[in-house]
């Protein structure tokens, strides 16, 4: 079995390696011929635990190669999937251009019959603009060809990539006819044998699933967010109350952690899109409203308790900061927590120290020199004011409080994702500061 994906970003290269891994034929295609160049090397754009082995492991089984042409390798394939970036208008919906851009060219080049799948996350009725611009190209050759589209939403977490996709909590797929999902049901067979639910259903449907999903996830996110500041103001303790309401199976132990705000490439735009959908049709969502709203707040309230606890004024401070991506295990700096931060630090007068196991050179990129960039997490606290952790990297939970005690000017410490003990901290001598805890 064949197939293509088109977009070798995140979601199109772990797709594509993992379906390599599982015995099929796998192209992916880029525009950007410096980035293929690069995984012909082996030298991939993200970082994902597992992954870089694994697109070299079938590399060199011929099942997994790279390409800039979908032209010269789409015949034969049974199926190509659409896996490029959907990135906001300034409105806030998904911008369609680049998955149209794909659908044309599926329209230019194909020969025979295929599924044309969207994997990029897509608002609803996209595959009906995907059907119309492939109709539209197959119209201009005067071509009989038959085709299907197909929705195929990822539920991809970055930093477990790999392990969610060989092992998924379900498979969903929307299909327009029992040939597309035949061929679907097939792809994913290796998948099946393990017992994980292949869930079919019709195209809007999946479409809205994907959107339904994160939006839900973030949505619990920035309810824990609110009620840590609640718990604040009253003396409760944030993480005694997520251990209360996580013990009941109806709400569960997932995505209730409180902390300095979600990031990445997928929650802040797709609750953006699912935002404007509902405005485009007369339906405002205003619980997923309060959630963007929430969120926003959030990220600056480590920015907050820095400038409280300096009396309004943090001119001339220096701030050591631990951890830089959006979450562990990735170096994905998109929508990351510690950017607001940053920024506000340095908007008012502030220094920055800043270290991350692996997102430096992304934070370099995008930060410049507006920011000090250390080479480990010591490094960081030498003559620091204060101490920001960011980002719940593993090597930051169990730090040297004695090495940290001689390097920083103050001892302070604001945990942004609650990773550390109150009572320990004080212990040591630390001004300690979390989120919907009590300041000790």
């Amino acid at each position: 079995m064949k197939i293509a994906i088109v977009g070798t970003g995140y979601v199109g290269l772990v797709t594509g390696t993992c379906f390599a891994e599982t015995g099929i034929d796998v192209v992916c295609i880029d525009i950007d011929k410096n980035k293929i160049e690069n995984l012909k090397k082996g030298i991939l754009p993200i970082y994902e635990p597992g992954l870089q082995p694994m697109v070299e492991r079938n590399q060199e089984k011929g099942r997994l190669l790279f390409s800039t042409s979908l032209k010269d390798h789409i015949a034969n394939c049974e199926a190509v999937f659409i896996a490029v970036g959907t990135p906001p208008d300034e409105d806030g919906s998904a911008d369609l251009k680049y998955v149209l851009a794909v659908a044309s060219d599926i329209g230019k080049y194909m020969d025979d019959y295929l599924v044309a799948v969207t994997k990029s996350t897509v608002p609803i009725e996209t595959s009906r603009k995907v059907r119309a611009a492939i109709q539209a190209e197959l119209d201009k050759r005067n071509a009989n060809l038959e085709f299907d589209v197909a929705s195929n939403p990822e539920f991809l977490k970055e930093g477990s990539a790999i392990d969610d996709f060989l092992r998924p909590d379900r498979i969903v797929i929307g299909t327009e006819s029992r040939r597309s999902e035949k061929i679907m049901e097939r792809l994913y067979k290796p998948f099946l044998l393990n017992g994980h639910p292949l869930l079919f259903m019709d195209i809007p449907s999946a479409e809205m699933t994907k959107y339904a999903a994160n939006s839900m996830l973030a949505t619990k996110i920035s309810f824990m967010n609110d009620i840590a500041i609640l718990c604040e103001i009253v003396g409760a303790d944030v993480n005694m109350v997520r251990k209360g309401i996580g013990s009941d199976l109806r709400i569960g132990n997932k995505f209730i952690y409180a902390g300095a705000g979600y990031g990445g490439s997928c929650f802040p735009k797709d609750v953006k899109a699912l935002i404007k959908t509902g405005l485009e049709r007369n339906h405002p969502l205003r619980i997923l409203q309060a959630v963007e709203d929430v969120n926003n707040d959030q990220k600056e309230i480590l920015f907050r308790k820095i400038k409280d606890h300096f009396k309004g004024e943090v001119k001339g401070k220096t701030i050591g900061l631990w951890g830089l991506s959006f979450k562990p295990n990735t170096d994905d700096m998109r929508e990351a927590p510690s950017l607001t931060i940053i920024r506000k630090l340095i908007e008012h007068g502030a220094s920055v120290k800043a270290y991350d196991p692996v997102a430096m050179k992304e934070a370099k990129r995008i930060l410049g020199t507006s920011a000090e960039f250390c080479n480990d997490m010591y490094e960081v606290a030498v003559d620091a004011d204060a101490l920001a952790l960011i980002t719940e990297w593993s090597e930051f939970r169990i730090p040297n409080y004695k090495v940290l005690q001689k390097l920083l000017k103050s001892k302070t410490v604001f945990d942004g994702r609650n990773i550390y003990d109150p009572a320990e901290m004080k212990e040591n001598g630390f001004t300690y500061y979390g989120i919907g805890r009590k300041t000790l």
